[in-house]
């Protein structure tokens, strides 16, 4: 099998138990992701986010549905100012320890992973966004990182 990217939209931050979301969707196919995984996922994302510990409460999540029965969340948390803390949960993917084929039924597998290769790219975004936004600025500014999102298009190469 070829290897080919998949499509990257971005729709709108949401809140979440007190913390701004930034999100990305990854997949496929060009409807995007159905709503009752896309339902699920956010579900059970608030047991995927730390506690707060002072650090401006953001959060960017990467909602990849694959082409299979799987579907995965990967929640990337600001902690400590500039850290980046780590929960992802999975649905449909027997060899994540899914119970069973379900795309909307999320577990959270303890892996040490953090992404596969179409769920890396808004990282380094993310990062860069953050030090643009919050750590360099005299005044950190919260509003400006969540409207800072890599642009739509695909997984692939934006160099």
């Amino acid at each position: 099998m070829a290897f080919t990217e998949k499509l990257l939209t971005v729709p709108p931050p949401i809140e979440v138990a007190g913390r701004q979301i930034k999100r990305y969707h990854v997949t496929s196919d060009p409807a995007g992701i159905a709503p009752d995984v896309e339902k699920a996922a956010y579900g059970i994302l608030p047991e995927l986010l730390p506690e707060p510990d002072g650090t401006p409460p953001a959060t960017f999540v990467v909602l990849h549905r694959g082409t299979d029965t799987g579907a995965y969340l990967n929640a990337y948390s600001w902690v400590w100012d500039n850290v980046l803390h780590f929960r992802g949960a999975a649905a449909g993917q027997p060899a994540l320890r899914c119970p069973d084929l379900d795309p909307t039924h999320f577990v959270t597998p303890d892996l040490p992973w953090i992404g596969c290769v179409w769920e890396l790219p808004p990282i380094r975004h993310e990062r860069d966004a953050w030090v643009r936004h919050l750590l360099a600025p005299e005044t950190p500014d919260l509003e400006a990182y969540l409207a800072d999102s890599l642009p739509e298009g695909t997984t692939g190469d934006r160099s």
